[in-house]
């Protein structure tokens, strides 16, 4: 890996490569769904609410007219919505070169998913743990695929509680809760990749933080809507870890990758290292055995 800075010059042409990236509708996902339709990607926007992507689609198409977008339905709080969506994927595509698990919500008040887990934990891991297990088979199928997740910098903060991971039996903390999802994004990454070490057919998985990113994740928070229009970096930067988490040539499994600077706040995409809490076994396989038990879905 080179020193100079990378950006979105660095992404290789994208042609016959089809993406699905979940959360397109907005900030990190609606900027990386420009970036790769621009680059020539076809590009499948996992979404909740579709209407609002079609207004994301006539807006990118402003810029590139021939951009291929295609929008599919995926509530992640919701394990039919993510069965649905996985079989009528497969059905429909013989190839996916890279799946982004970019989709999240941020110190949201407490309430549960469809399928009863804790909403954040839910939404961030549970529902992106399912839908790469179900997309799998198509990865495996697909040479040289990739799946990226998106963690945060709040990992540092987490700790699951793996005896109360809905939080029924404590206060809840929403800043916490949010902490622990992004530090279950870290071990989920890491165990697919010692999993799947070995398997010459197996996809690249990797992971990317954004640093402080002004995007509106943290609509939940009030001291996040007053800071990070002045310490967030614009969403153009902020999306190049996972830009480069998908497409640099150079990355291996397990590759984490982060802004260079300012304690990994701003900057251009690097590889960082994770907290000594994220990089835990024991506890990475803790959370892929209650994972697989909650979802109902085998890897």
């Amino acid at each position: 890996m080179t020193n100079s800075n990378w950006t979105n010059e660095d992404i290789p042409d994208q042609n016959n490569k089809v993406i699905v990236i979940t959360g397109a509708t907005s900030g990190l996902g609606k900027q990386a769904t420009k970036v790769l339709a621009s680059k020539n990607a076809k590009v499948i926007m996992a979404v909740r609410n579709t209407q609002k992507a079609e207004g994301v689609v006539m807006e990118i198409r402003e810029d590139f007219p021939n951009a291929k977008l295609e929008i599919r339905h995926l509530d992640l709080g919701n394990l039919k919505s993510v069965r649905t969506f996985a079989k009528e994927f497969i059905n429909d595509y013989d190839q996916l070169n890279v799946l982004i698990n970019n989709a999240g919500i941020m110190m949201c008040p407490y309430s549960k998913t469809e399928d009863g887990f804790e909403i954040q934990m839910g939404t961030n891991h549970f529902g992106h743990f399912a839908l790469t297990g179900l997309l799998l088979p198509l990865l495996l199928d697909t040479k040289d695929s990739r799946v990226v997740a998106t963690s945060s910098l709040a990992h540092k903060s987490g700790d699951i509680n793996f005896d109360d991971i809905n939080w029924e039996s404590r206060k809840y903390s929403t800043t916490k809760a949010y902490s622990d999802s992004k530090l279950a994004n870290l071990y989920f990454t890491y165990e697919l990749a010692r999993k799947y070490r070995g398997n010459t057919n197996a996809p690249m998985f990797t992971v990317a933080h954004p640093g402080g990113t002004h995007t509106d994740l943290g609509r939940h928070m009030s001291i996040a809507k007053l800071l990070s229009p002045i310490l967030g970096q614009k969403v153009e930067v902020g999306t190049l870890p996972s830009l480069r988490a998908a497409t640099d040539l150079n990355a291996t499994s397990g590759d984490y990758f982060g802004p260079k600077n300012f304690f990994e706040v701003r900057g251009y995409p690097v590889i960082v290292k994770p907290n000594k809490m994220a990089q835990n076994k024991a506890n990475a396989k803790r959370l892929w055995d209650i994972s697989e038990h909650m979802t109902g879905v085998k890897y």
